[in-house]
Parts: C-alpha cells; structure tokens; sequence
C-alpha cells in the first residue's frame, strides 16, 4: 500500500491535478478582490461573502469544484488505476506476485480513495489561505444564522472535504471497475468521467425524478448541513449508505471481470 501511494503521488499528473484544482480558490480570490463589487445572489453560493470574511473562498471553491473538477481528476486517477498497469505492461508481473489480484484491486482502490480524500483537502487548504492572504478574515455566520469562531470553521471546511471524498468514493469504484475493461486507460478515465456528467443531467430532468435517489451524484451538493448548528448528518449519512452501496456494486464488477477474465490481453 505504502508503495503504491509512492507511486502515485509521485507522479507529475498527480501533483498536475492536484495543482489545478488549488488554483480554482486562488483563482476566485484574486477575481473577486480585483472586482469593484460583488452583487449579492449573483454567482456560486458565499461569493459576496469572501470581501467579509476569506474563509469564505474556500467554501465558495469546494461548492465550484463538485460538479466538474473534483470528478474529472478523480476519473483521471481511477480509471488508471489498473487499465494504466495494463498499458505499460507491467500488470502480468503484478499478477504474478504472491499477494493476488484480489490484493491488487484493494490496494489500487485504496489509493484511489486516498486521493479522493486529497483533493477536496487541496481545494480546502487553498482557498483558506488564499482568503486569509487577500481578505479579513474572522467569525463566520452560518446557513442558520448562528457565529462561529475561525477554528471552528476549520473544522466545518474538514467536515465538508470528508463529505466530497465520500461522495466521489462510489465514482473512484466506477473508474476502477471500467479501468480493469480495457488497456487504453484514456479510455476508462473518459468514460469515468462521462459517467459522472451523464449521473449528474439525468439527476437534473423532473421525468427521471424516481430514479434520484438511486444517482451516486444526487447527495454531491449536500454539505451545506455542514454550515449549520448543530450540524445536520442526515444528509451525510445518506450519501455515504448510497456511495457504499454503489462500492458493493461495481467492487464486485471489478472483482468478477478482474479475477475470471484475461485482462493482459
């Protein structure tokens, strides 16, 4: 295990995506303190806030990023995980190891979800310091009207990045189930990442409202329970009862096609 998150966070395209989704909070800071003003209910949810109170860019960067970003370098990271292997060659001497591939799946999914759990954390880490660098930066009022001190909303941005990195964990078994499909890992990160986008529309059209509940992306923008008081976990446990169940699912797919298929060829 410790090797393979060598491995991985070794990597330049890690650190690529990893860089790219800090750059999203710095990105909102510098064009919110070079605008004249911000027009209160114009853009994401928090943005008028940030010329308050900095820590704000970080909530504002976390509830940017869920739709698009945070999936597509989680697609990018999962769908490599074994098509990767697979295409430089070096699965049949993994396979050929003592520990099995049923080792080699948990530990590639286990590195998956580690970076699941850095990429939010990234996204969090950023924008608190780029809203303390360019912004005031003191007690936030809550979605329920309640003030609380700036550590403790450090603790509620930690809260909402062990949301996020539950909720991409069910799309990080999706990538890894279509990963051990093909050889072409372009392929299984694409197809990650559409799966993600095609989740997403179909849990915004009124005719498929009986299916929501059963999208792994239908819980995604549920952390705003995580800004109020007492903080609220019904959506939290929610989320993380569906994404385990769509880990059951596609673990078992990846397991079935992994463990009774020809993946080397």
């Amino acid at each position: 295990m410790v090797s393979e998150l060598r491995v991985l966070f070794g990597r330049r395209r890690t650190w690529a995506l990893l860089l790219a989704l800090a750059a999203i909070p710095i990105l909102i800071a510098v064009a919110v303190r070079l605008s004249s003003s911000v027009p209160a209910g114009r853009g994401p949810a928090f943005l008028d806030r940030i010329t308050q109170n900095g820590l704000f860019v970080a909530f504002t960067a976390m509830l940017v990023s869920v739709p698009l970003f945070l999936p597509l370098t989680v697609g990018v990271v999962a769908g490599d995980t074994i098509a990767g292997e697979a295409n430089m060659g070096t699965l049949r001497y993994l396979l050929v190891a003592p520990a099995g591939r049923v080792r080699l799946l948990l530990v590639k999914y286990a590195a998956a979800l580690t970076f699941c759990i850095a990429a939010p954390l990234t996204v969090a880490a950023a924008g608190a310091a780029a809203g303390a660098a360019l912004f005031p930066v003191g007690p936030v009022t809550l979605l329920s009207g309640d003030v609380i001190q700036p550590g403790e909303a450090g603790l509620r941005m930690l809260l909402i990045a062990a949301y996020l990195a539950v909720s991409l964990a069910g799309l990080s078994a999706i990538g890894l189930f279509l990963s051990t499909l093909t050889v072409v890992p372009v392929g299984a990160m694409a197809a990650t990442v559409v799966v993600s986008v095609v989740s997403q529309v179909a849990d915004q059209l009124p005719q498929l409202e009986w299916l929501h509940p059963w999208l792994f992306s239908h819980y995604w923008l549920g952390f705003g329970d995580m800004l109020r008081q007492p903080v609220l976990w019904d959506a939290f446990g929610r989320n993380a009862l569906l994404q385990t169940g769509y880990i059951a699912v596609f673990g078992a797919l990846a397991y079935a096609r992994f463990t009774t298929r020809d993946v080397l060829s």
